[in-house]
């Protein structure tokens, strides 16, 4: 590792920060390996991390007990109880080989893999099984104690950035993806020499006139902490040519060398003089108290740092100088606080009597932070990677209000984005934002409006078509009342039926959905998605004469809701579902069949602060469309501002 030559002015004595920015602007390109992922704990990543496959990779259940169509458990009680007729058993690591009806029930263990037609899975301790009935005394919700395929983790989704330091919550994130190698950057070796005739090691006996060395063990544990390999060269004498030889020794081995002691300008102090005969002075001073006298050279391409002898001086002046050169090699910056305050953007409600632990993402606005929970099935773990730290729900607290101020206990050091996304999901703008820096939180495209509105977001993401007017999500930003902002044309998505390859079932259009023999995946209200499949469903209501509750009764699977397109290209893939609506992109990632719908527009709906930066990411969106995506009239444009 070299490092670049710079001439500074000699003898003059710096503020810590010049001497900093000085270290800083001559830091070499970080080197890179891979490593085993046993081995990977506290290195940071050299690429970005995107995920193969979904995590889970199946819906799975969250508790045991029995797999279930949640309507057939409405109205169950102590004193009424619905029975089921029991139809298989699904374990743990094994398929379920059965598929469950309205009024049937499978017993499922803890992590199994959750039948299909199944949508929900009522806890054992609410049950009671003999002679293949299964009462059940409480009903379930859809979805409840099932966690969805591709909820916690979706397959394409960048999942960990390039610089992130792995700890125990990206290491388990790469295990879930089944990784088992991961390149990171290479440690900095750093050689430590410690000067003075008056040094003996620890563990030796101390003779009068005699001190142990303190500051080769203080600084290689603090170069262990900042994420480098100590290289220790041991004590050396008052002696120049002893001291020389062993920076040579120390420059063949190492990355940095950091001397500490002979730095001031005593008749015995001799590390300034040897480092201004063998390299270059880049200074020799800086202000500060205690630290005054710390210096730095430059010889043969690489930094040699000179510490104060006094332990207190040398170990502060690590932290304020070497440690974020450190750092810097790796690609990473100085912590910040362990806790910061922030107001709730949503409520966060309590677990009954149980601490409850909420990541959360911050969002800086106007010098505050704002915090949103990030909720999470059992079992997730890709939450916390994403989350910048958690807040504390204590026991016997029923909830903490949309606004209240909590504190916000960091996992590492945050550092604001420059802009914020908050919207409905898209896989290929996902890597778009990832690339420009932005930070992304997946809300729905109504979610991602109402944070615009509340001044969350700088961007938001939407396409919610009005029936009424027949265009997409303007109306519903002057609906909203929502000032300040323009909406840009991004792309159009090709929206339509995933099915399975081949297409089994021969499913042609919406109405097929209706067929006793399909079983369909549907997406969360307050999706565009979703809203596109109930108005879809809504013209078929109308055209059979049917009410629309009556309808989606019909449809099975409709309360089964998945949170991303992946994920229900997931389901149709594994065959616990025949068919779902999503982008052709989503098909395609999968290997499946598709049968369009129709192509609904994508916009971005941008703060007018944030337009400029914002069009270039619609630009760079632009650049290279993947299949299921097309450029429209207002593409990059702004089509209305208010």
């Amino acid at each position: 590792m070299q490092w670049a030559s710079k001439r500074v002015v000699f003898h003059t004595l710096l503020a810590l920060e010049e001497a900093l920015a000085r270290l800083l602007a001559l830091t070499a390109q970080p080197g890179i390996e891979e490593v085993k992922l046993a081995e990977a704990y506290g290195r940071v990543l050299a690429e970005d991390v995107t995920a193969p496959i979904d995590v889970p990779p199946f819906d799975r259940a969250t508790m045991d007990g029995y797999a279930v169509v949640a309507e057939s458990t409405y109205g169950a009680s102590e004193l009424e109880p619905v029975e089921l007729r029991l139809v298989g058993r699904a374990e743990a690591g094994e398929w379920p080989a059965c598929e469950v009806g309205p009024g049937e029930a499978c017993s499922v263990a803890t992590g199994a893999p959750v039948p299909r037609g199944a949508n929900a899975v009522v806890m054992v301790e609410y049950t009671q099984e003999r002679g293949g009935i299964v009462r059940v005394f409480r009903p379930v919700a859809p979805g409840e104690n099932v966690m969805s395929a591709g909820t916690d983790i979706s397959a394409g989704e960048l999942v960990l950035r390039r610089c992130t330091r792995l700890t125990a919550r990206e290491i388990g994130v790469l295990a879930a993806l089944g990784m088992d190698r991961v390149r990171v950057f290479r440690r900095p070796r750093v050689a430590i020499i410690s000067t003075g005739d008056e040094l003996v090691a620890p563990g030796e006996p101390l003779l009068p006139g005699k001190l142990y060395d303190v500051n080769t063990h203080t600084l290689s544990a603090a170069v262990m902490e900042a994420g480098g390999t100590p290289v220790v060269h041991g004590i050396v004498r008052d002696d120049e040519g002893e001291l020389e030889r062993a920076i040579n020794s120390a420059l063949s081995t190492a990355d940095l060398v950091v001397v500490s002691g002979g730095t001031s300008a005593g008749e015995l102090d001799l590390t300034y003089r040897v480092l201004g005969r063998v390299g270059e002075i880049l200074f020799h001073g800086v202000m500060a108290k205690p630290g005054k006298p710390t210096l730095a050279a430059l010889v043969n391409g690489k930094l040699v740092i000179g510490l104060p002898g006094y332990p207190s001086s040398a170990l502060m002046m690590f932290h304020a100088l070497v440690r974020p050169l450190l750092l810097r090699l790796q690609c990473l910056e100085p912590e910040p606080p362990a806790v910061v305050k922030a107001k709730l953007a949503v409520r966060a409600e309590g677990a009954r009597g149980r601490r409850a632990l909420y990541p959360v993402v911050l969002v800086a606005r106007g010098g505050g932070f704002k915090a949103f929970p990030l909720h999470a099935e059992s079992g997730a773990i890709s939450v916390l990677a994403r989350a910048d730290g958690y807040i504390v729900v204590q026991e016997g607290v029923e909830f903490i209000p949309e606004g209240e101020e909590v504190k916000v206990y960091l996992f590492e050091k945050y550092k604001p984005a420059e802009l914020y996304f908050i919207g409905s999901h898209d896989p290929h703008l996902d890597a778009v934002l990832a690339r420009h820096g932005v930070r992304a939180v997946y809300v729905g495209s109504m979610g991602g409006l109402l944070a615009i509105k509340r001044g969350e977001a700088d961007v938001a993401g939407s396409h919610i078509y009005d029936p009424e007017t027949g265009l997409y999500n303007v109306p519903f930003v002057q609906r909203l009342g929502i000032s300040g902002v323009a909406v840009i044309g991004l792309y159009e998505r090709e929206q339509g039926l995933i099915v399975q390859r081949g297409n089994p079932k021969g499913i042609s259009c919406i109405e097929d959905l209706l067929r006793p023999d399909v079983v369909m995946v549907n997406r969360p209200r307050g999706t565009g998605t979703r809203a596109l499949l109930d108005l879809l469903l809504s013209r078929l209501s109308e055209r059979l004469g049917l009410p629309f509750e009556e309808l989606t009764r019909r449809v099975r699977g409709y309360s089964y809701e998945v949170k991303t397109h992946t994920a229900v290209a997931a389901a149709v893939a594994q065959g616990r579902a025949d068919a779902g609506v999503g982008v052709r992109y989503a098909a395609s990632l999968y290997g499946l069949d598709f049968i369009p719908l129709g192509w609904e527009q994508y916009d971005l709906i941008a703060r007018k602060e944030a337009l400029e930066r914002v069009l270039r990411i619609a630009e760079d969106a632009l650049r290279s469309l993947p299949p299921g995506y097309r450029e429209y009239e207002w593409s990059g444009r702004v089509k209305y501002e208010s």
